[in-house]
C-alpha cells in the first residue's frame, strides 16, 4: 500500500492513537539496547519511541512520503535512526542481524494474500539473530465480520475533517475501507481520496505460518493485554521466536 496525499495528514488522524502501549508491549520482549527493525513503521512514531529509549532502530517502509515525514522527526529529535524505502515482502540489502522485528499497527494486514504473509515471515527469519523474537498485531477475523463492516469514522476540526467508511471485502476476513479527507489550504478545503484494503487471518493460520518457516514459540494475547483472546477480542499481539539452534 503506497499512501499518497494520506501521509500528509497521517499523523493528525492518528493523535489518539496508543503507541505507548505499542512500546510497552515490545519492551517486555527485548533486552536494553536492542537491534530492532521497525516494519511498516509509516511516519516513525513506534521507532522513535523504541531509539528514545536507548534502542538501535531500522525503520522500513513501502511509502516514501511516509519515511520523509519519519526522517524529519528523527532528526529533530537528534535520533540516529535509519529509514530505508522497503517493501517487506522483498527485502533486499541487509548486512546485519536484528534481535527483534515489529510490524506494528496493523500493518501486516496489509497483505491481502496467504503467499505474500508467508514471504514476510520468511524475510523476517532471515534478518533476525538465533533467539531473535518476531512480534506483530493484527485485526482478528471478528473484527472483520462485526465491527468494520457498514461502519462509519468521522471526525472535523478547523483544518482536517475525514469521512472513513469501511466495507466487507471480497475475501474472507477482509474489508475496503474508503476515506475522504478535507484539508485547509488558506480559504478552501482539499479534498483527498483514498481506498484501503486489510485481509486477516485466524490465529491459528498465523501459527502455521510462522511454523512453516522456522518460527518456534508462538503465543498470543489481545488487545494491549497479557490474556489470551476472547470472543470478542479486535486485536491480536503475536509473538514467535528464532531458534537458538537451527538444524
Amino acid at each position: 500500500m503506497i499512501y499518497q496525499g494520506f501521509a500528509g495528514v497521517y499523523d493528525e488522524l492518528m493523535t489518539h492513537a496508543p503507541y505507548d502501549e505499542w512500546v510497552q508491549w515490545i519492551q517486555q520482549y527485548i533486552g536494553p539496547k536492542a537491534k530492532i527493525i521497525d516494519v511498516g513503521c509509516g511516519t516513525g512514531e513506534i521507532s522513535l519511541r523504541l531509539a528514545q529509549n536507548g534502542h538501535v532502530v531500522t525503520g522500513i517502509d513501502l511509502s516514501e512520503e511516509m519515511l520523509a515525514f519519519a526522517q524529519q522527526k528523527a532528526q529533530a529529535h537528534k535520533l540516529p535512526i535509519q529509514f530505508l524505502h522497503q517493501d517487506m515482502r522483498e527485502l533486499t540489502g541487509f548486512d546485519q542481524a536484528f534481535q527483534a522485528s515489529v510490524i506494528c499497527c496493523d500493518s501486516l494486514n496489509y497483505l491481502k494474500n496467504e503467499n505474500d504473509v508467508k514471504k514476510t515471515f520468511k524475510n523476517m527469519f532471515q534478518l533476525l539473530e538465533k533467539d531473535g523474537v518476531l512480534l506483530f498485531d493484527v485485526h482478528t477475523p471478528y473484527k472483520m465480520e462485526k465491527v468494520f463492516p457498514g461502519s462509519t469514522y468521522a471526525d472535523q476540526d478547523e483544518e482536517i475533517s475525514y469521512i472513513w467508511q469501511s466495507d466487507q471485502g471480497d475475501a474472507l476476513y477482509s474489508v475496503i475501507h474508503d476515506l475522504s479527507f478535507f484539508v485547509k489550504n488558506g480559504d478552501v478545503y482539499q479534498r483527498y481520496d483514498e481506498t484501503h484494503e486489510q485481509r486477516t487471518f485466524t490465529f491459528e493460520k498465523y501459527a502455521l505460518f510462522l511454523e512453516s518457516v522456522g518460527f518456534e514459540k508462538i503465543e498470543v494475547t489481545a488487545d494491549f493485554t497479557n490474556e489470551a483472546p476472547q470472543e470478542l477480542a479486535e486485536r491480536y499481539f503475536i509473538s514467535a521466536k528464532k531458534p537458538k539452534t537451527i538444524v
